[in-house]
C-alpha cells in the first residue's frame, strides 16, 4: 500500500472507532439522568448532572498533562487505555453504586482529554498541508454518525414506555459496553505511517515553525524529560492571544455540548405531556441531532469552501442557527407546561 493510501486508512479507521465508541457514550450521555430517574434503589444517590459536571472540570484540567501522557505511551495506546474508561464509565451503570459512578466519573474526565489529544496526534501525524483539511472531513463524517445509530435504538426499544425496569437498564447498558470495546479495539488497527521526507520550507508544514519545533519529540530525551517538555510547551500555548481568544467559544460551545447531549434528552423524557412515548423520544431527539451534526457539517464545510469572505459569514450562520433553534426549544417546553 502507498505512503498516501495508508494515512487515508489510518483517518478511516480512526473515525470509525470514534463512531463506534462514541455511539455508546454520546446514547449513554443522553439516557443517564433519565435512567437513574427511573433506577430503584436506597443504595444509590447519584445524578447525571453532578457526573457531567465533574467529567467536564476534570477534563478541562487534565488537558495540561495529557501531551505528557501521550509523549510516553504514544498516541495509539493512549486511545485504548482511555477508551477502557469510556467503556467502564457505561458499564457502571449495569448495576450502579454511587461511589464508583462519581469515581469513574473523575477518571473518564482524565481519559477524555487523553482521548483527544491523542486524536489531535494522529490526525495530524497522518495528514500533510495538502490532506489535512480532507482528512478532518473525513473523521468528522464518520464521528458525527454516533448519535444516530445509538438513539435509534433507544427510539425503538424504549417508544411507549412510561418507566425503565432493571431489565430494559441492563440491556441497554450492556449492548452499549460491548459496542464501546469494539470501538475501543479497532484503534488497534492503525499502522504506523511511513516517515515523511523533513519539509523544504515553511509552507509544507502543518504547524509555524516555532510550534513544529515545539512539539517535536527528540530521540536521546528521556521519557520524563519528554513529558515535562510536553507538559512545559502545553502551558505556553495556553497563555498565547489565539487561545485565550478561542476559551471564549470553547466556553460557548461546552455549554450548549451540555444541553444537547445530556439535559435537553431528559427534559423531553420527563415531560408528562408526550404521555407513554416521553422516553422513546429521547431516542428521536439525539437521532435528529446526528442528523443536523451530518448535514450541518456538509453545508457549513461547502460554505466555508465557496465562500469569499472569508470564515465570518459562516461562523455568523452558524450562531443564528443556534439562536433559531434555542427560541424554538423555549417555545416548546413553555407551550407544553402552559398545556398541562
Amino acid at each position: 500500500m502507498s505512503p498516501e493510501g495508508k494515512t487515508l486508512l489510518n483517518i478511516i479507521i480512526l473515525g470509525l472507532g470514534f463512531m463506534v465508541m462514541f455511539t455508546a457514550f454520546g446514547t449513554c450521555g443522553n439516557i443517564e439522568q433519565t435512567v437513574i430517574k427511573s433506577f430503584n434503589s436506597t443504595e444509590f444517590h447519584g445524578s447525571g448532572y453532578t457526573s457531567m459536571a465533574i467529567i467536564y472540570a476534570v477534563f478541562s484540567a487534565s488537558n495540561l498533562i495529557a501531551p505528557s501522557v501521550i509523549a510516553v505511551i504514544g498516541p495509539q495506546l493512549s486511545l485504548f487505555f482511555s477508551g477502557l474508561v469510556y467503556s467502564g464509565y457505561i458499564a457502571v451503570f449495569i448495576h450502579p453504586y454511587t461511589s464508583s459512578f462519581y469515581t469513574l466519573s473523575v477518571l473518564l474526565g482524565i481519559a477524555a482529554a487523553v482521548l483527544w489529544t491523542a486524536q489531535g496526534n494522529l490526525l495530524t501525524i497522518n495528514s500533510k498541508d495538502s490532506t489535512i483539511g480532507r482528512n478532518s472531513g473525513i473523521f468528522w463524517a464518520l464521528m458525527q454518525f454516533s448519535l444516530f445509530f445509538g438513539n435509534l435504538y433507544i427510539f425503538v426499544a424504549w417508544r411507549g414506555k412510561s418507566h425503565i425496569t432493571d431489565k430494559d437498564r441492563q440491556t441497554v447498558f450492556i449492548t452499549l459496553t460491548v459496542i464501546s470495546l469494539v470501538g475501543n479495539f479497532l484503534f488497534f488497527l492503525i499502522q504506523r505511517p511511513d516517515p515523511e521526507p523533513a519539509p523544504t520550507d515553511a509552507s509544507e508544514s502543518l504547524l509555524p515553525a516555532d510550534i513544529s519545533d515545539s512539539v517535536s519529540v527528540v530521540p536521546s530525551q528521556s521519557l520524563c524529560s519528554q513529558a515535562f517538555e510536553a507538559f512545559k510547551r502545553s502551558i505556553q500555548l495556553a497563555v498565547t492571544k489565539e487561545m485565550l481568544l478561542l476559551s471564549i467559544p470553547f466556553a460557548y460551545s461546552g455549554l450548549e455540548l451540555t444541553f444537547y447531549s445530556g439535559v435537553y434528552g431528559t427534559c423531553l423524557g420527563a415531560m408528562t405531556q408526550f404521555g407513554h412515548d416521553a422516553k422513546g423520544l429521547i431516542g428521536l431527539s439525539g437521532i435528529l441531532i446526528g442528523v443536523g451534526e451530518i448535514l450541518g457539517g456538509g453545508v457549513f464545510g461547502i460554505l466555508d469552501k465557496c465562500n469569499r469572505f472569508g470564515r465570518n459569514p459562516v461562523v455568523f450562520l452558524g450562531l443564528v442557527t443556534h439562536i433559531v433553534a434555542f427560541y424554538l426549544i423555549f417555545l416548546n417546553i413553555c407551550l407544553s407546561i402552559c398545556c398541562l
